[in-house]
């Protein structure tokens, strides 16, 4: 099944919501988060939330995304939060260390609320 990635922008807090979908193996899919997460990061976006409520797997590729859109943010003193993980993408999340820099929440709302 090929990932899809839903974006929604809450203008009036500058906010861009991803809702990545399926699995991310380093394919296509993957190439199409990066090119979105850089999309508005070129834009100059700097509050992203990441929802990852309907991603089955994030392989090391995929990760390697996450990661480097967070540098990016961080750079430019913007900010990446995710939310929804599902048990499995906590356990790889906390298994890397990458719960350390990131920070998820368990609703949107938490996260939207966060900034």
């Amino acid at each position: 099944m090929a990932a899809k990635v839903k974006i929604s922008e809450i203008q009036d807090k500058g906010i861009v919501l991803l809702e990545p979908k399926g699995n991310f193996i380093g394919g296509d899919e993957t190439d199409d988060l990066r090119d979105t997460i850089k999309k508005f990061s070129d834009e100059g976006n700097l509050k992203l939330v990441i929802d990852l409520g309907d991603v089955l797997y994030l392989n090391s590729t995929a990760l390697g995304v996450l990661i480097s859109a967070h540098t990016n943010y961080t750079k430019r003193e913007g900010k990446i939060k995710l939310c929804q993980l599902n048990k499995n993408l906590e356990n790889l999340f906390v298994i890397t260390k990458l719960s350390l820099i990131f920070d998820a929440y368990h609703t949107k709302e938490e996260a939207i609320n966060s900034f």
